[in-house]
C-alpha cells in the first residue's frame, strides 16, 4: 500500500508533526474555546494517551512569541482571522511537563524538578542582558539557571528559590516583554503519583503545593494557565485558595471532543491510508470512551494500530495498553475485591454495567485503600467508561472496548480460578 503522510506514533511535538509531514487530527478549535470561555486557571483531567501533551504543545506553538504561522495554515483555527491577529504569537509562554518527576527518593525527584524548571528558564537566557530588568531581577534569573560544579546536581536551586521559581520566571518575563505570561503545566499530578509509590509523598506534596500556590494564586503576571493531569487533586489542598480555577473533567460537555478521536476523525484517517475495510475492527477494539457527550477512541491506539497495518496488512489488533504501569490499578483492584466485587467484575466481562458513585476529587494518598476508591480510579484512568447519564454523583460504568476487556481478562482469569476454584471462561 502506498503511504502518504507519516503517522506520528509517540510524537507529541506539534511543530514537528506539522513541519515534517506527519498526519494530524485537527484539534486547534480548542484555542478558540479557551479564549471564548475564559478561565484564568484551566485544569483538564483525562486518562493518559488521549492527546493532552500534543494539545499543550499546540497551545505553546500558537501563543508564543516567534510563532511560525505557517504550521497553522489549513487548520480550523486559521479561519478565525481576528482571533489569530489578536492572539497568535503575542505572549511569553512558560511550558513544562512534570511527567518525568518520578524517582525512588525525594532528593532525586526534587533534582529532576529543578532540572525541568531550570532548563525552561534557560530558554530565556536573554533575560541576563535585559535592560528592562533591574540588577536584582537579573540576579533572580541567575538563581533559576545556576548549575552545580564537580559532578553535582545540574541545577542548584534552594528550597525557597524552587518553590517560587515559576512565579519568579513569570514576573521576569512579564517585566521584559511588558506582556502577561501564559503558563502550561503538563502532567501536573505525576510527581504526587510517583511520590506515593516511592514513600516520600508528604515532602513532594508540600513542594508542589508551594510551587502551584505561588504561581497560580494572585499572580498579577499571569494571563492564563492550562494544567493537564489524570486526577483532580484537592483533598490535600494542592489548589488551596485558588478561586480562579476552572475544571474540565471527562464528565463535562465543554471540550469533550478535544481529547481523543471522534468516529468521523477515525474514518477519515483510515480512508486516507486506504484501510476503510478495517473500520469495524478498529471500532471494536479502540472505541467506546465517553467524555461529556462525545464518544471517542483512544488516539494513541488508533495511530499505533494503523502504523502496524501499514507495514503488515495481515496484522491483527492488540492491546497496546498491556504491560503499562497503569495495569497495576487492575491488579490492586483485584487483590482488594470481595464477593460482591467478584460478581460485578463477572457482570462487566459479560458486557454489562455496574453503577457506582464516582469521586472525581481523588487523592493519591488514599487511592488504594479500598475498593470504592479503585472503582473511581478505574473510571478516571480510562479502564472503565460511562454509559447512560450520570445522576447524583452515580454513574453506570462499562468496559469501553475489546482492548480493555483483553487487559481485564488477562489480569482476572488467574484470580477467578484461584479464588473460586472453578474455571471462568471468557470469550473475547
Amino acid at each position: 500500500m502506498e503511504r502518504g503522510k507519516k503517522l506520528p506514533v509517540g510524537i507529541e511535538n506539534f511543530e514537528k508533526i506539522r513541519t515534517e509531514d506527519f498526519y494530524y487530527v485537527d484539534k486547534t478549535s480548542m484555542i478558540r474555546e479557551l479564549l471564548n470561555n475564559w478561565g484564568e486557571v484551566n485544569l483538564f483531567t483525562r486518562p493518559r494517551r488521549f492527546g493532552k501533551s500534543l494539545n499543550m504543545s499546540m497551545l505553546k506553538c500558537f501563543f508564543e512569541y516567534g510563532c511560525n504561522e505557517r504550521i497553522f495554515e489549513g487548520l480550523e483555527i486559521a479561519g478565525e482571522q481576528e482571533l489569530c491577529r489578536k492572539y497568535m504569537g503575542q505572549f511569553p509562554v512558560i511550558s513544562i511537563s512534570l511527567k518525568d518527576v518520578g524517582f525512588k527518593s525525594y532528593p532525586a525527584a526534587r533534582e529532576m524538578l529543578c532540572s525541568i524548571i531550570g532548563n525552561e528558564a534557560l530558554r530565556f537566557s536573554f533575560l541576563l542582558e535585559s535592560e528592562t530588568l533591574s540588577k536584582g531581577e537579573r540576579e533572580q534569573y541567575k538563581q533559576l539557571a545556576a548549575v552545580g560544579e564537580g559532578g553535582g546536581p545540574a541545577f542548584v536551586m534552594t528550597e525557597e528559590v524552587l518553590a517560587g521559581s515559576l512565579l519568579t520566571l513569570s514576573k521576569l518575563l512579564c517585566r521584559h516583554y511588558g506582556k502577561k505570561v501564559i503558563l502550561l503545566l503538563d502532567e501536573y499530578d505525576v510527581p504526587l503519583d510517583k511520590a506515593q509509590q516511592g514513600g516520600y509523598y508528604d515532602e513532594m506534596l508540600d513542594l508542589i503545593r508551594k510551587l502551584f500556590s505561588r504561581v497560580l494564586k494572585s499572580n498579577e503576571n499571569l494571563y492564563f494557565a492550562v494544567l493537564t493531569g489524570c486526577l483532580r487533586i484537592s483533598k490535600e489542598s494542592v489548589f488551596t485558595g485558588l478561586n480562579n480555577l476552572k475544571e474540565h473533567s471527562i464528565a463535562d460537555v465543554r471540550y469533550d471532543d478535544q481529547f481523543g478521536f471522534s468516529d468521523r476523525e477515525v474514518r477519515a484517517l483510515l480512508t486516507y491510508y486506504g484501510l476503510e475495510d478495517r473500520y469495524e475492527t478498529v471500532r471494536d477494539w479502540y472505541d467506546g470512551y465517553r467524555f461529556g457527550k462525545a464518544e471517542v477512541y483512544c488516539p494513541w491506539d488508533v495511530i499505533s494500530y494503523d502504523d502496524l497495518l501499514c507495514s503488515d496488512s495481515t496484522a491483527e489488533p492488540k492491546a497496546f495498553w498491556l504491560n503499562t504501569s497503569g495495569n497495576d490499578i487492575i491488579r490492586k483492584f483485584i487483590r482488594t475485591a470481595g464477593p460482591k466485587t467478584k460478581r460485578e467484575l463477572e457482570q462487566l466481562m459479560d458486557g454489562g454495567t455496574v453503577t457506582k458513585k464516582i469521586n472525581q476529587e481523588m487523592t493519591y494518598r488514599y487511592l488504594y485503600l479500598d475498593t470504592d476508591h479503585l472503582w473511581s480510579l478505574l473510571f478516571l484512568t480510562g479502564y472503565l467508561t460511562r454509559r447512560g447519564d450520570a445522576a447524583g454523583g452515580f454513574c453506570q460504568m462499562a468496559i469501553p472496548n475489546r482492548e480493555i476487556r483483553t487487559i481485564f481478562a488477562e489480569q482476572i482469569m488467574e484470580w477467578f480460578e484461584q479464588e473460586t476454584g472453578k474455571d471462568f471462561v471468557i470469550s473475547l
